[in-house]
């Protein structure tokens, strides 16, 4: 085994019996043996162990640098790049050093015991992420799978498929997969009371008892805890259509007020980011609520007024502004953060923020759309329109000007 060369060892509840031949090599000739306590407890081998400390990730690169030229052997729960640390490693010391042999991942044994066809289950990770993440998952009819935490993970996640009006899901839990004391309990989501290993994952059968989200755009405003200050469903709509949600892009969401405009963001693809950035206390508390309800719990709220909070943000690839248009030094510090050909969109009700957006416009381009939305609501016994205040949009993409 070559000294500086990381092997990452998949392993899982049966130990060293469910290795490979390959694997087992390099446990064997590793001069120091990573992992945690009961990783390392079940492997042979005469090297240096190191159980990893609490937290793991801030200590790994000292502990990497540590044991330079020595044989380095890392053990990772099942596949080490579904979720594991080897995604890490391959960031850390680049993958020309990275020796990765894969176990079965607890995903793929979970399918392999309850016969779901692999391709078509969503996985959600609960392992040092919020368990609200598995929201924007949740849709009737669905299969989802939980990485579990601990074993406390089950109740959370029945608790909260209650809460949403899916307490009827059956609710499956699957402990200590391949190992000899491999479990499975079922129960619904609204009668779950068992006790489970650590170890664990939870297979999720989705049944829903109230109103259903679609994952497109425009949710209903009713879905946001809000003061009134919200993009209003159509607006909300086409404005997201506007930003145009690209996997892996950032987005600047600027006087978020319910912070919809970010959340819808956020639901459109898993690797989607966004930063809400609101100056009102008690509007900023409302978003991470509705964040961590609507599944997209990491959505980061920066607690401040533009533009002075917009320092040290990360490079945006889209701005939203919804408030503090009319304040001035927002539109310049936003759209000079903005990467090339990113997109700038900013919306105005009033005639002071129209005439901010107009003045702009001229100056930057772009393109301006008015909005006018009516609503149908009783007039008597009869039904008439009741117009929602029209909103102007204006966009821009950087690097478009002549």
């Amino acid at each position: 085994m070559e000294a500086d060369l990381v092997s990452v060892v998949g392993i899982g509840a049966d130990g060293w019996d469910g290795l490979s031949a390959p694997a087992r090599r390099a446990v064997l000739a590793a001069d120091v043996l990573f992992g945690s306590s009961r990783q390392l407890a079940l492997v042979p081998g005469d090297g240096e162990r190191v159980s990893w400390p609490s937290p793991m990730l801030p200590a790994l690169p000292g502990l990497l640098e540590a044991h330079r030229g020595k044989a380095l052997c890392v053990l990772a729960s099942g596949d080490p790049m579904f979720f594991g640390v080897g995604s890490t490693l391959a960031r850390l010391v680049g993958p020309e050093r990275l020796r990765v042999l894969p176990h079965p991942s607890s995903v793929s044994l979970a399918c392999a015991r309850l016969g779901w066809p692999l391709d078509d289950v969503e996985v959600v990770s609960a392992v040092g992420r919020p368990v609200e993440a598995l929201n924007v998952a949740v849709h009737p009819g669905r299969r989802v799978l939980v990485l579990s935490a601990d074993g406390g993970t089950p109740a959370e996640v029945a608790a909260l498929l209650t809460a949403r009006g899916y307490g009827a899901s059956t609710l499956t839990v699957l402990e200590q997969l391949g190992g000899p004391d491999e479990r499975r309990t079922s129960a619904s989501a609204a009668t779950w009371n068992e006790k489970c290993a650590a170890l664990n994952v939870i297979a999720v059968e989705c049944a829903l008892d109230g109103p259903r989200l679609s994952s497109v755009p425009g949710l209903p405003d009713d879905a946001f805890e809000h003061d009134g200050q919200l993009t209003k469903r159509e607006v909300r709509a086409v404005t997201l259509a506007t930003l145009a949600p690209v996997p892996g892009q950032l987005l600047w969401d600027v006087g978020a007020g319910a912070g919809s405009i970010a959340i819808e963001w956020s639901r459109a693809h898993p690797s989607c980011r966004a930063v809400a950035i609101e100056k009102h206390p008690e509007r900023a508390d409302r978003i991470v609520r509705n964040a961590g309800a609507l599944g997209v719990p990491s959505v980061r709220v920066v607690r401040g007024a533009v533009p002075a909070a917009l320092e040290g943000l990360d490079q945006p690839d889209a701005v939203f502004i919804g408030g503090g248009i009319t304040v001035p030094g927002v539109v310049e510090r936003c759209f000079a953060a903005l990467a090339p050909g990113g997109r700038l969109v900013a919306n105005a009700v009033t005639v002071e923020s129209e005439a901010v957006l107009a003045r702009w416009h001229g100056e930057l381009g772009g393109e301006l759309v008015r909005l006018a939305v009516s609503r149908g609501s009783p007039v008597g016994g009869f039904t008439g329109w009741r117009a929602l205040m029209p909103v102007t949009i204006w966009n821009v993409v950087k690097g478009e000007q002549q």
